[in-house]
């Protein structure tokens, strides 16, 4: 599974959220400022060359469905972060958000909380 750009998560999160649909369909569930048409339909034609799309036509029109969901993407790549970046460990990750004020207690007791299953 290949790393995404920027632009290629950004549209795969609007096809996540949506689910089969057409580019414009995609394009109307995207934050602002959305990408021009022409450049979302470029985006969508090389996700699928990458894998990450299915397709079929429907009349005139195709239809685009994702072929990895975004577990499976998160799961693949927050892994890697987490190696080469953080020595493999999540303490470390968490502890780097801690440092960085990203993270209150109350945010840690939660998550706390999750991990002894009380939550």
């Amino acid at each position: 599974m290949e790393k995404l750009t920027r632009q290629e998560e950004e549209a795969m999160q609007a096809i996540w959220r949506t689910g089969e649909g057409n580019v414009k369909l995609f394009l109307d569930d995207m934050d602002e400022p959305r990408p021009p048409y022409t450049t979302l339909a470029s985006t969508i034609k090389n996700l699928e060359k990458k894998g990450y799309l299915g397709s079929r036509l429907l009349g005139n029109a195709y239809l685009y469905k994702p072929l990895v969901s975004e577990e499976e993407y998160k799961k693949k790549f927050m892994n890697g972060f987490v190696k080469d970046y953080f020595d493999n460990s999540y303490k470390e990750l968490v502890n780097f958000f801690v440092e960085e004020k990203k993270l209150s207690a109350r945010e840690l007791r939660e998550i706390i909380a999750m991990i002894e299953g009380k939550n």
